[in-house]
């Protein structure tokens, strides 16, 4: 499973892309984007998604919808 930012709550403040430890978030256009390939939720590494606690406005970064 991977995170998603909603882009209409994104405020381009850059903290997610810098705080990922999986280099997974990247600015593309006007909004940063997770690579579902790259991300990890941070499993292992902390107890929490670090976009998640990192990002200024609550419920920007979270879970993705299971593609089928």
């Amino acid at each position: 499973m991977a995170l998603k930012i909603i882009a209409s709550q994104c405020t381009m403040c850059g903290a997610c892309e810098f705080e990922c430890p999986n280099n997974a978030i990247r600015a593309k256009g006007d909004i940063y984007i997770i690579d579902p390939k790259e991300c990890t939720e941070c499993e292992g590494q902390f107890d929490k998604p670090q976009c998640a606690t990192v990002c200024p406005v609550p419920n920007t970064c979270v879970k993705a919808a299971p593609v089928h």
